[in-house]
């Protein structure tokens, strides 16, 4: 076999050289090919269509997250303790104002309404003009800063309920003394009186505090503003301010009732 193969010519095949033509068929791209192509490189309406949805679900966020759509805190009780405080505060002031213990007590006078004209309606208050100093448990003194005064607030204080008479000094044109008479039966029953409608009158400041509160949680529940087990037990801690805000009043009214039982 191998001397027949060493006896025949050996034919060389000629290499085709692709052609131009060849070329171009063997890369052209097919239709198909050339629109998918096509398509990854344009903006498409459906990548429009998404882009609008992503836009859209982006502004909802936005909204969802914005401060009027945020919801309330039921656990902010600063409204009914700023109540229950001024109640508090006024309560005190009242009792203040009454006779404990035998003592007067100055600021009754110091708040009296003093005319200086009788062809005018303005008035001030007299501690505005004079000063008011104690002078033990049965006197007390007036100094008047001038004297054409001292027949306003001479009339003030007889006009008043206080049940007081001054009496001008024999030795300063300015001064009055006024004698307190001492606390009868009557008298502690007027200011245990007095005391009682105070103390029902912080009582109820408490309790319309404590409605602003209720009020306002059952409009965040309404609303759907604060979950139902925030709201539980914000109603919770409401009740328990309000409670020790009674307490406290009524704490206030016992110890002034037995210092004026006492007086």
């Amino acid at each position: 076999m191998n001397r027949l193969a060493t006896r025949l010519p050996l034919r060389v095949i000629p290499q085709c050289r692709p052609t131009t033509q060849f070329l171009r068929f063997s890369v052209a791209p097919s239709p198909s090919l050339a629109v998918r192509q096509t398509r990854n490189f344009t903006n498409s309406p459906a990548l429009y269509k998404k882009k609008e949805k992503a836009g859209k679900k982006g502004s909802n966020s936005d909204v969802e997250s914005s401060p009027a759509a945020a919801t309330e805190d039921p656990f902010d009780l600063s409204t009914l303790n700023s109540g229950i405080s001024t109640a508090i505060s006024r309560l005190k002031d009242d009792l203040s104002k009454l006779r404990a213990g035998g003592r007067f007590n100055t600021a009754t006078l110091e708040v009296l309404k003093v005319q200086l004209s009788k062809d005018s309606q303005d008035s001030v208050k007299l501690g505005d003009l004079a000063q008011v100093v104690p002078k033990g448990g049965r006197m007390v003194t007036i100094l008047v800063a001038e004297e054409e005064h001292i027949k306003p607030v001479t009339s003030a204080i007889v006009s008043s309920n206080l049940s007081l008479t001054p009496q001008p000094d024999p030795h300063n044109a300015l001064q009055l003394n006024i004698p307190i008479p001492p606390p009868t039966k009557e008298s502690r029953d007027k200011n245990v009186q007095a005391a009682k409608q105070a103390f029902e009158k912080a009582a109820s400041a408490v309790r319309d505090s404590r409605g602003a509160m209720h009020k306002r949680l059952q409009d965040m529940q309404k609303k759907k503003l604060a979950r139902p087990d925030d709201v539980r037990k914000a109603h919770d801690h409401m009740e328990k301010a309000t409670e020790k805000g009674q307490k406290d009043v009524k704490e206030l009214f016992d110890a002034a009732k037995k210092s004026l039982e006492q007086a």
